[in-house]
């Protein structure tokens, strides 16, 4: 199976709408339905997903609005796997790390802001969580005791960090690696760009009609944006050139991070917009219609999700209709709307290559390198997730073994590139055949130019075939042609040679008649 790229949708009961929601695969080229999952209504931000690897299949988490209920789902079954109750209503979803949601053991539990969050985001290495509140602040929680004071030590410092997992502190109030309180009203989303934590950077959206980019090295604020409407949701481009911000009037704002300028010499070059910190706001207004044009997407109607393609050359839109967008970002062209889900509200909307163990599909394999075909049943088996417990343990915890995926030393090329080591078995394995291998190689190259010269030699034979049937065809017609010629200008001489002789004897008879008079008189 190819590598495809497809679209995950989860919806939810709209006030039109009073039945269950559902989470939908989609075809990202051509939108066909590819899997649902069924009986779930997952309200904004209480989707989560984690993907088949490992030779273990993924499963989705969708926290339910009306109950205090997570379902999970996994791909190759169309309906709940598992119900999970919890002490309290879950308002938000977010997942990183499988081992430690299998456990089922309550690590922590706290009141990490004064009213509901109405967010919540992972770094990309999953060493942070990010936390947006109705009170308008956001805060940055560290997750791996180990690795943020080896990130310490790296960069210099040798303050230590308060963890969510550190068993020190269970008995302690979490404080968070730091928190950001300038936005006024309350937090709608928060996208975190690429890089470890804490060498990356991070948007933050609000109702307060404000996008503000965060460096969380610095525990700074780089730039603030300014909207004429409230932000609703954020999508940012992997490589950070630009981001999306959609209202709720249906109006999707681009707003690049790079611009055009040219220097006292006349060279063009790139720099980077905004930086400058607290007193850096940049306004983005619609009163030149012609710059409007180039960076604004109207969708019509309110928009309640987004996310960016894995190539980053298209640009899904959900809306509160149950319809999903999909624009081309270069152009901002709509390419195609999928309405299966029309009369719902969108959710959650992501994009990831179409899981091997997905419904439908049979003898796949998630190992890498092995030629035999392999029953789904006996290759992809499903993850554990266990119930979660009601109440700390410290007993509990001290069994467990936390085994997360993040690196345990601090080098540089902890930062910058995988091993040294590492990239010599790759090359060996992708590149580099073995003695063997070349030996097979070799014999199967010179059977191919065998092959590939007798085809030659075949068509340069059919091409002289061809070329004189050609010719005959050819020669045919042109002799037809002149024949035809022939046949129809000799009717037209002998036309006219007998009209020359008609004229002849009527000139001749009368010169005669002429004569006769002449002698009578």
């Amino acid at each position: 199976m190819q590598p495809n790229e497809c679209i995950l949708c989860a919806t939810a009961p709209s006030s039109a709408h009073t039945g269950p929601g559902s989470i939908s695969l989609h075809d990202i080229q051509t939108g066909s339905s590819l899997a649902s999952f069924k009986q779930t209504s997952a309200g904004p931000h209480c989707t989560a997903v984690v993907q088949s690897r490992d030779s273990q299949g993924g499963f989705m988490l969708a926290a339910q609005q009306d109950k205090s209920i997570l379902n999970v789902y996994n791909f190759q079954k169309r309906w709940t796997q598992q119900a999970i109750s919890a002490l309290e209503q879950l308002l938000r979803a977010e997942y990183t790390f499988g081992r430690l949601i299998a456990s089922g053991i309550m690590y922590n539990s706290w009141d990490a802001h004064y009213r509901q969050i109405n967010v919540l985001r992972f770094t990309h290495d999953g060493a942070s969580l990010l936390s947006g509140s109705e009170d308008s602040g956001v805060s940055v929680w560290s997750i791996s005791r180990h690795v943020l004071l080896c990130l310490h030590r790296f960069s210099g410092s040798d303050s230590p960090m308060l963890s969510l997992l550190d068993d020190n502190s269970q008995s302690d109030l979490p404080t968070p690696y730091c928190s950001f309180s300038d936005h006024t009203l309350p937090i709608t989303d928060i996208v975190c760009g690429v890089g470890s934590f804490p060498s990356c950077r991070v948007l933050t959206a609000s109702v307060d009609h404000s996008v503000k980019l965060w460096d969380l090295s610095s525990k700074t604020l780089l730039t603030t944006f300014y909207f004429p409407q409230a932000i609703s949701c954020l999508a940012w481009d992997v490589t950070e050139r630009l981001f999306f911000a959609a209202s709720p009037d249906g109006s999707i704002h681009q707003v690049n991070l790079f611009r055009q300028r040219e220097d006292k010499f006349n060279r063009t070059a790139m720099e980077a917009i905004g930086g400058a910190g607290v007193s850096d706001v940049i306004r983005i207004n619609d009163i030149d219609q012609s710059s409007a044009k180039k960076r604004l997407i109207s969708v019509g109607e309110a928009v309640a999700t987004m996310t960016i393609s894995l190539t980053s050359a298209l640009l899904l839109a959900g809306t509160t209709t149950g319809l999903v967008h999909i624009y081309d970002i270069a152009s901002h062209q709509l390419l195609r709307t999928l309405s299966t889900h029309k009369g719902l509200t969108i959710t959650h909307l992501e994009t990831l290559l179409r899981p091997p163990d997905l419904i439908g599909h049979i003898s796949l394999s998630l190992a890498v390198g092995t030629g035999a075909s392999i029953e789904m049943k006996d290759s992809v088996s499903v993850r554990h997730v266990a119930p979660f417990q009601r109440m700390r343990d410290a007993k509990a915890r001290e069994a467990h073994e936390v085994t997360m995926m993040l690196p345990v030393q601090c080098s540089n090329e902890w930062f910058f590139s995988y091993s040294r080591e590492e990239l010599i078995k790759d090359h060996s394995f992708f590149v580099k055949p073995s003695g063997e291998d070349t030996a097979a190689m070799g014999i199967s190259l010179q059977s191919r130019v065998s092959e590939l010269e007798g085809e030659v030699a075949r068509l340069k034979e059919q091409l002289v075939k061809a070329k004189g049937v050609n010719d005959m065809m050819w020669e045919t017609a042109v002799q037809r042609l002149v024949a035809e010629g022939k046949e129809k200008t000799e009717p037209r001489a002998k036309n006219k040679e007998s009209e020359q002789h008609e004229d002849r004897d009527e000139g001749d008879s009368t010169e005669s008649g002429r004569r006769r008079k002449r002698g009578r008189m």
